[in-house]
């Protein structure tokens, strides 16, 4: 399997991440439940949350996935991107599901937005040992 499609098998298989913002010129770094379509990052959240504030100041954004915990070596991807805030309802439904229940009553919630992150650049890590790969996308 070459490193795209490592990098595609991971974004297919892994759903929680890292995903960092700037807030007061610093980082700050969350865990997250991403859904993906191919190379493309999709997460729900609040718009009372401080990270919408954050990426209206700075939408560049760093997220980590792909990590499991299985040991040394585990691959997973180093994404840096640019996100957009989405209120549009067909992408509310798209990715809503059952589990956001305890944060939003559903697809139709006022404060549910998606945030969009297009990747910039991304890098496959830690596979077998190897220096990290560029993913050209």
């Amino acid at each position: 399997m070459d490193a795209k499609e490592s990098a595609l098998q991971i974004l297919k298989e892994s759903f929680v991440g890292t995903m960092a913002t700037i807030q007061h010129n610093k980082p700050n770094s969350r865990y997250m439940t991403f859904f993906s379509d191919e190379f493309t990052l999709y997460t729900a959240t609040s718009k009372k949350t401080e990270k919408v504030e954050e990426l209206e100041a700075n939408p560049h954004t760093c997220v980590l996935i792909g990590y499991e915990g299985q040991g040394i070596g585990d691959e997973y991807l180093d994404i840096e991107g640019t996100v957009s805030i989405s209120d549009d309802q067909e992408l509310k439904n798209k990715t809503w599901n059952e589990q956001m229940r305890p944060w939003f009553s559903g697809p139709e919630d006022p404060n549910l937005i998606i945030l969009k992150i297009t990747p910039d650049s991304m890098r496959l890590m830690n596979k077998k040992g190897e220096p990290p790969t560029v993913i050209e996308i």
